[in-house]
């Protein structure tokens, strides 16, 4: 039987509850994750994009950014939620039952509400911000020319305001086995 999630947080109900994280390991793996991907959607339409972004831990949102114009700023205009996906993947780890196959992974899911970021101070501080996440040891007016108006003008910068969050991490060893069935072989693990 299913369970009715129609008017529930989205991250109630979690499936496995053991492997949920607090909000500090969430936000420590939002300053390492190297690719968020980002889902909208318009008229029932879903789409999703991957996309360098930064947590801004300070006003407690996620920054990202694109072209100045296409579909990620035209759904964020006609459709302002949005939910966020980063994750980091290990080994495939098998099993010898076939429901019981897995893999390592961490991840955390955001949800929130974007907005296109209109005033310039504003974007060039969060686009630096952005920067800085990937390239910590360069500095605007020193290694790499500063932002320009003419490049504000050609970029979209949003901010997604986060509502809920969850993170989740299965970093085990080993899938589980059944003693119902022959083990397996030692190099299927290795």
């Amino acid at each position: 039987m299913t369970r009715d999630y129609q008017n529930q947080s989205p991250t109630a109900f979690q499936r496995r509850p053991h492997l949920t994280k607090d909000d500090a390991w969430i936000r420590a793996f939002l300053k390492e994750a190297q690719v968020g991907h980002f889902a909208t959607a318009v008229d029932g339409q879903p789409f999703i994009n991957p996309s360098t972004f930064w947590f801004d831990e300070e006003s407690h949102q996620i920054v990202f950014h694109s072209n100045i114009a296409g579909r990620v700023r035209s759904n964020i205009e006609t459709n302002p939620k949005v939910s966020m996906e980063a994750s980091e993947l290990g080994k495939m780890l098998p099993s010898n039952v076939a429901l019981e196959f897995s893999l390592q992974f961490r991840s955390v899911v955001v949800f929130g509400t974007a907005r296109v970021v209109t005033d310039a101070v504003e974007a060039r501080r969060l686009l630096y911000g952005l920067i800085g996440k990937y390239f910590p040891a360069m500095k605007a007016g020193k290694e790499y020319r500063e932002i320009t108006e003419k490049e504000l003008r050609a970029t979209s910068v949003y901010a997604v305001k986060i509502e809920e969050w969850s993170g989740k991490e299965n970093w085990e060893q080993r899938a589980d086995q059944s003693d119902e069935w022959p083990p397996l072989d030692e190099k299927w693990f290795e």
